[in-house]
């Protein structure tokens, strides 16, 4: 994953700045070092991943990289491409498994558990409810250029996706916040037409100021008929996630969020919390998509969800430490994923029931087997209770403790976390001296990304 700059609202320090190379002050308390688009640092990468999702998997993609893939038993192969090993995008994998109706598997071994529930590929069938639209879009410097085309061509496309019961706002945010309408207004052809011409008109410039965007965005008085979707589409690259996320936490209500990151090197830290707290999900928005082609499938899924408000029960097993504490809607191409720990006897199923289309449903979870490695269930089970601890800190819930409680989890489960990581060593030669030295390695700067306006003169 590449780490781009972040902007701090004035006066705060803890954000992470960009300098060129071989520069030695900077004015954030942490900066990358960039190299000019010129050069190259000569460190390139690989990357191997076995996929194991427990169901038939169909397709296979990246958008940012060419890999390859193979077929291995239980599962795929994929590796990156030989000719495309420059560190300057995330490396993003996507995968499709097959099926009309829900899918999903129940592992269990040595105290901890873990469930997946897979959508359907396609739920065009089930009744579409009424919908109220938010898009708050980020028109701060660091989204000039490409990233805010790619964003507006996205709400452009959403708008047209809209139907007549439907409502709608657009939001704008960059040094402050501005609304296409005083309050979401109907999506009429009129409405329609006039905002995407308010969407074109926009532009990146100035600071990313997102807590002005997040309070607009959920101050709105909300219609209880229609299920309220916020759709930010932002690169994210802010340095005060905590407040931000705290905003969320206090304000959501009924509002479902889901975050678009935008570009190839997007906060998804910050994007992901957004999502999770908002009990929506989070997509990526690459600068080599078509952002018409992202917002089809984002109203495929949201139009139709698999489920809404799941509820699960144990059947008797006797389960503590569940995460997430608040189990997510199913949506088509999102699953939900389910870990915790069991005393005595592991849960043989899981009932699983929640609204589908308007109506209540259920269904049970078996245990699967075939392929199973039961080393990775601690692992994961640990990386949902770290999360969940620093999403209750940044609430104010545990924060003094909070550090600690998550290094030794990292620690205990052998994880990188804010508080620990893993150290490489390079012995090919000593410093001089007889204490540490800081080598401040630079990277180059993220594809799509503007050196002369990201990196400080």
């Amino acid at each position: 994953m590449v780490v781009a700059s972040r902007f701090n609202p004035p006066f705060s320090k803890d954000g992470i700045g960009a300098v060129a190379h071989g520069t030695t002050h900077t004015r954030q308390s942490k900066s990358v070092r960039y190299l000019n688009p010129k050069q190259r640092s000569g460190h390139d990468v690989k990357v191997s991943v076995a996929l194991y999702p427990g169901v038939k998997v169909e397709k296979v993609e990246s958008v940012n990289h060419r890999i390859t893939t193979s077929t291995i038993s239980g599962g795929k192969k994929v590796t990156l491409s030989r000719f495309d090993k420059i560190p300057n995008k995330d490396f993003v994998l996507r995968f499709q498994v097959a099926g009309d109706t829900i899918k999903s598997n129940l592992r269990a071994a040595d105290s901890y558990f873990s469930m997946v529930l897979y959508p359907p590929h396609n739920l065009a069938s089930l009744p579409r409810q009424s919908m109220e639209m938010i898009f708050v879009l980020d028109c701060s410097g660091s989204m000039s250029g490409q990233p805010i085309q790619q964003a507006k061509s996205a709400i452009r496309a959403a708008l047209s996706k809209l139907h007549p019961d439907d409502t709608f706002q657009v939001i704008r945010f960059s040094d402050n916040a501005s609304t296409f309408s005083d309050r979401p207004v109907t999506a009429t052809a009129t409405n329609i037409r006039r905002a995407r011409g308010y969407v074109s008109n926009l532009h990146g410039m100035g600071g990313t100021m997102m807590a002005t965007g997040i309070q607009r965005a959920l101050s709105f008085h909300h219609d209880e008929n229609k299920l309220r979707f916020v759709c930010f589409m932002t690169d994210g690259h802010i340095g005060n996630e905590a407040q931000i996320l705290n905003l969320i936490h206090q304000h959501i209500g009924a509002s479902r969020i889901f975050s678009f990151g935008v570009g190839q090197a997007p906060n998804r830290f910050l994007l992901h919390r957004m999502a999770k707290i908002g009990r929506g999900a989070v997509g990526f928005l690459s600068l080599k998509e078509d952002g018409a082609q992202v917002m089809d499938r984002f109203f495929a899924s949201i139009s139709h969800p698999a489920m809404t408000n799941l509820q699960l029960d144990w059947t008797g097993a006797e389960v503590h430490d569940v995460f997430p504490a608040r189990i997510p809607d199913l949506f088509v191409g999102r699953p939900v994923v389910v870990t915790g720990r069991y005393r005595g006897n592991p849960p043989e199923s899981v009932r699983v029931s929640g609204s589908v289309g308007g109506e209540t449903q259920a269904r049970r979870v078996g245990m699967y087997s075939a392929g199973f490695d039961s080393e990775s269930l601690p692992a994961i089970w640990a990386r949902q209770k770290i999360a969940h601890i620093a999403d209750q800190s940044m609430t104010g819930i545990g924060r003094a403790n909070a550090p600690d409680r998550i290094r030794q989890l990292a620690l205990d489960y052998n994880l990188m976390s804010a508080f620990t990581s893993f150290v490489a060593v390079d012995a090919a030669r000593r410093t001089k001296g007889t204490t540490g030295t800081t080598v401040h390695q630079s990277v180059p700067v993220p594809e799509g990304t503007s050196y002369q306006t990201t990196v400080e003169n």
